[in-house]
């Protein structure tokens, strides 16, 4: 069993059979429609930051700092996590393909295609370094989270569509896809629907779109194409503060 609660936006926090409680882009208190605010966390075991916009990382530091929290992020961003004060031994830095196991669960960085480049201006702290051409990020990750009783979660973050999601699928085989379907940042819902059917999870939960951040979606033709293209997967849509509880299938074979 593993909880997904969706924030808002594209944050979420996930808990695992055992406790385990990650929070994943945490944009929560200058978000339009986070469920949450930074002073409401208690508790957080695992904090993940998938590039260095706003609408991922803006309360990142602050709750490791808060809750003693673990960051994972990709080189580049744990570099920045430890300007904001964070301790070393809390820092996990990873690339793509890089795996850490942290409690009861193994989180892999892979690829995605989206630009970041640079850090949103209020998180960086004064001038580049010397020999830096441009503020540390180290570009887009998306992450895929096995956790130890085998349910698995691949968060595409910010990205476009791209072939390799089906070669993803195939290494880790997730059950619970999250990706992005805005259209304006990231793919959209054409594009969605099409990546949905190269992972083929149990259930795929869109996120990063709507009125309230300027990209307004058709969800229902999402819906319908993923309907089309990948019919075994069910679509959840979730509002913000919905938690989606998935427990995978079982089987017992007897004499």
């Amino acid at each position: 069993m593993v909880k997904v609660n969706y924030i808002g936006h594209a944050s979420f926090s996930f808990e695992s059979a055992s406790g385990t409680l990650i929070y994943y882009d945490p944009w929560l208190d200058e978000s339009p429609v986070s469920t949450i605010k930074r002073s409401d966390v208690e508790r957080a075991d695992i904090v993940i930051s998938t590039h260095g916009h706003n609408d991922h990382v803006q309360d990142a530091f602050a709750l490791c700092q808060q809750t003693g929290a673990r960051f994972v992020g990709n080189y580049e961003m744990t570099l920045v996590a430890a300007a904001h004060g964070l301790d070393q031994d809390l820092i996990f830095p990873m690339n793509p393909g890089g795996s850490v196991q942290i409690d009861d669960v193994r989180i892999t960085l892979v690829q995605a295609f989206h630009n970041s480049g640079s850090l949103s201006p209020n998180l960086v702290l004064g001038a580049p370094p010397d020999g830096h051409y441009f503020r540390p990020d180290g570009g887009s990750t998306g992450v895929v989270l096995t956790f130890d009783n085998g349910v698995a979660i691949y968060n595409t973050s910010d990205t476009n569509i791209f072939s390799d999601m089906q070669l993803i699928s195939q290494m880790y085989g997730p059950q619970i896809a999250i990706l992005p379907i805005g259209g304006k940042y990231t793919m959209g819902i054409r594009e969605g629907a099409r990546a949905t059917s190269l992972i083929r999870p149990d259930v795929v939960i869109p996120c990063h779109y709507g009125e309230a951040v300027g990209q307004p979606v058709d969800l229902d033709a999402f819906i319908s194409g993923v309907n089309f293209l990948s019919p075994n997967t069910g679509v959840a849509v979730l509002e913000p503060g919905q938690t989606l509880q998935y427990v995978p299938a079982q089987y017992q074979i007897s004499s």
